[in-house]
């Protein structure tokens, strides 16, 4: 009996290459397992580009605002006051006026406002998740921001939230880039993450940003080092003794890989015995290990 388990690829910067590893991962994993990939990279979203699927079953992430009733409102300005987010501001009458780009949803306006009624229910669009079948046992969940929204937490959320209701015996999760609460609501409760990194100045320091996350956290860390011949891979390995990480593959830089990524279609698949694809199966055989 398999027991389900959740992992997430990550990486401290942006094109490291942490949709190549957790779609070619999720691809060999679905061989023998059902895997449910989520792409909560909701900024910029591209595994189902690399695995020329379409964005299909659309569902809305809304976001609560405020909607005032000014012939119930008194002007006591007790919203004005609690609101953390400096999102209202104060009419010349002493009324509250929503800046909703600023407005988080935490209701704590409608949870202050001494006067029943006053602060109404109302919501905005912040963004959008997609559910695609790839495979027999593969399915993508991916989350998408709506174009000029700044808040991707909630998005994430939505796109973990509907990817978990789907049985199955692996939920890999493919973060956005950084440390950030929308990074966090992604890793949470991993059995392992895997950072993916490369061998340069900016790679080490985001590394190294990386796993100080994850060891607050208490998650088991694994290092990817992708492109592992721009450079030297020694301050990677200090790094990763540092904090206690293990570096399970170096990825060189694979002509395979390239054009599986113009093709839309996982090197695992497109060159099975290829040096790439045996990479991808050996960290598909290290999760196995875990499971």
């Amino acid at each position: 009996m398999v027991i389900p388990v959740k992992l997430t690829v990550t990486g401290g910067k942006g094109g490291t290459g942490k949709s190549t590893v957790a779609t070619n991962l999720a691809w060999v994993l679905a061989e023998k397992y059902k895997v449910v990939l989520v792409d909560a990279d909701v900024e910029c979203p591209n595994d189902h580009i690399l695995l020329s699927a379409e964005l299909g079953e659309e569902e809305d992430v809304t976001l609560f605002k405020p909607k005032f009733d000014y012939k119930k409102c008194t002007a006591c300005g007790l919203c004005i006051e609690k609101c953390e987010e400096n999102a209202l501001v104060k009419f010349k009458e002493g009324y509250p006026f929503l800046m909703p780009t600023l407005c988080s949803g935490c209701r704590t306006c409608q949870l202050v406002c001494p006067e029943e009624g006053a602060i109404l229910d109302d919501y905005r669009l912040v963004g959008h998740t997609y559910r695609a079948r790839i495979s027999e046992n593969l399915e993508l969940i991916t989350g998408l921001l709506e174009e000029g929204e700044e808040r991707s937490y909630p998005t994430v959320l939505a796109a973990r939230r509907r990817a978990m209701r789907i049985p199955a015996d692996i939920h890999l999760f493919d973060t956005m880039p950084g440390t950030g609460n929308h990074v966090a609501a992604a890793i949470e409760d991993s059995k392992v993450v895997i950072a993916v990194s490369e061998p340069t100045p900016l790679g080490e320091h985001d590394l190294e940003m990386i796993l100080k996350l994850l060891k607050r956290l208490g998650l088991r860390a694994w290092i990817v080092i992708n492109r592992s011949d721009l450079g030297s891979t020694e301050e990677h390995r200090r790094i990763a003794d540092r904090y206690g990480a293990e570096i399970i593959a170096e990825i060189p830089m694979s002509d395979d890989i390239l054009r599986s990524y113009v093709s839309g279609e996982p090197a695992v698949k497109m060159f099975p015995g290829g040096e790439a694809a045996k990479i991808f199966r050996e960290i598909a055989r290290r999760v196995e290990e875990v499971m």
